[in-house]
């Protein structure tokens, strides 16, 4: 769930009003704390002033023993219409005289405190020594209201109200200023930017006028879209271009493709018809003559037979190869180890009693069309067999392993080997290290595998040595899924 934008006008009104409101009430708040601090110590020297005064007025009373002096006393306080109460005591501590003269019990206390000042929560009061000569005759005892610092305080909280609300409307008078001169521009530059990535419209241009980091932002802005649209008419020429030409080489894939098949279809019918004349007329040949031929003449065509049987071979070998590259794919989740078995069951009727040694191990599932890794096994194992024969106890190793994102499948033999500087021509078409007398075959399989490997974006490759067996690998994609 995306939370609510708020717009940058109220951004700057609200910044603008709390620093000044919050400033405003931190100094308001600190002159009024030193005015009451002020104040208060006002009214402590004020009340010690008018006591040191009674004291001195109410020392004959005391020395005399005169209470009805000391009452006249007091009663001066009454002047000060503040003053709460007072109370004279003698030396032993006995409450003398007080104001008023008949003050109820509470109003004054039965004792004296300790001299000095002190607060109470609406009171201040003052115990101060009446002396002569040196002499203490007594304590005096004032108490006063604090009515007036309260009316101070609550006039001073009206002012610094009062002051908070002018400075408010003060700011958002000016922030309001200060956004239009601020916010508009971004505001358009912001509409801009939205039209340019909402509709692709390139040739939106902010064009604001200012001469701060808004303005240079804006220019800088509009310098990018310019350069932005610029290369964006280049990509639609360059795709155009792009298109005609895939266009085009589509046409001529097409055209090779039709020319591929149609020379697969003579090769398939126009060269086909003279082998099986020749391979036909060879049996007829063979069955006039009968006897009559003696041992060079049946080796001759025994010869002829052969190689119109071979040749028919390399017709559809390369006939597979064509179609190799053009057959659709058909990806699914291929099980190599089960895949393998298969092949291997196959080639059992071509071991023809000899002793093979058969080694699968452990083969993952990969992601590839299986007809075609069926024949790349196939042509594999084939061969491994095939190259094998002069050994009398051959041994074939089917082996894969997981690595840096690929399946890496291994099929190693013990057979003929070959030599490793000739290993860049295996994978060729024609291309063979053993002769035909030797080995059988046609030189297409390892092409054949080399390109069905490659559809699937693998690698081939392969180890060896003459008479020391040889080894072939083939890479192809990870199934994570399968893995």
């Amino acid at each position: 769930m995306s939370t609510p934008r708020t717009t940058l006008q109220r951004k700057l009104v609200t910044a603008m009003m709390l620093t000044s409101t919050a400033v405003l009430v931190l100094v308001g708040a600190i002159l009024v704390a030193h005015d009451v601090t002020s104040f208060r110590s006002f009214l402590v020297q004020t009340l010690i002033t008018r006591g040191n005064i009674l004291a001195a007025n109410c020392s004959a009373a005391l020395a005399f023993q005169n209470p009805d002096d000391a009452t006249q006393v007091l009663i001066a306080v009454r002047n000060n219409h503040n003053m709460v109460a007072a109370a004279l005591y003698d030396e032993s501590g006995q409450l003398f005289a007080t104001y008023p003269p008949a003050a109820a019990a509470g109003t004054v206390p039965v004792r004296p405190g300790i001299l000095g000042h002190h607060f109470t929560r609406s009171h201040l009061v003052v115990f101060q020594p009446v002396q002569e000569n040196g002499r203490r005759l007594g304590t005096l005892y004032l108490s006063t209201g604090l009515g007036v610092l309260d009316q101070r305080l609550r006039v001073e909280a009206m002012v610094l109200f009062l002051a908070v609300l002018g400075s408010a409307a003060v700011a958002l008078a000016l922030s309001t200023w200060l956004q239009r001169r601020i916010a508009h521009p971004l505001l358009a530059l912001t509409s801009v930017v939205r039209r340019v990535s909402e509709s692709r419209d390139y040739s939106a241009r902010a064009r604001i006028e200012s001469d701060d980091e808004v303005g240079v932002l804006a220019e800088s802005f509009d310098t990018m879209i310019g350069e932005i649209q610029r290369r964006d008419q280049e990509i639609r020429l360059l795709n155009a271009d792009l298109e005609r030409r895939v266009a085009a080489r589509t046409g001529e894939l097409e055209a090779s493709n039709k020319e591929l098949e149609a020379f697969s279809y003579s090769v398939s019918h126009d060269l086909r018809a003279p082998l099986r004349h020749v391979d036909g007329f060879v049996e007829l040949l063979s069955k006039h003559l009968g006897a009559s031929l003696d041992d060079k003449g049946r080796k001759y065509i025994a010869t002829i037979s052969n190689a119109a049987k071979r040749m028919g071979a390399l017709i559809d070998d390369l006939l597979v190869f064509s179609r190799m590259g053009r057959t659709e794919m058909r990806s699914t989740s291929v099980d190599l180890e089960a895949l393998t078995g298969e092949v291997i069951q196959a080639l059992k009727q071509e071991e023809a009693g000899r002793s093979v040694e058969w080694k699968v191990g452990r083969l993952p599932s990969v992601q590839g069309d299986p007809s075609m890794l069926r024949q790349v096994l196939a042509n594999l194992l084939s061969n491994a067999l095939k190259y094998t024969g002069p050994q009398e106890r051959a041994r074939i190793e089917i082996t894969g392993e997981a690595q840096n994102g690929e399946i890496i499948v291994q099929v190693r033999d013990n057979g003929v080997g070959f030599d490793a500087a000739y290993s860049h021509k295996l994978f060729g078409v024609f291309q063979r290290l053993h002769t035909s007398d030797e080995f059988e075959g046609t030189g297409i399989g390892l092409a054949n595998v080399r390109r069905i490997v490659s559809r699937h974006g693998g690698r081939t490759w392969a180890e060896g040595a003459v008479g020391q067996g040889a080894t072939f690998f083939f890479t192809l994609p990870r199934n994570e899924a399968a893995a």
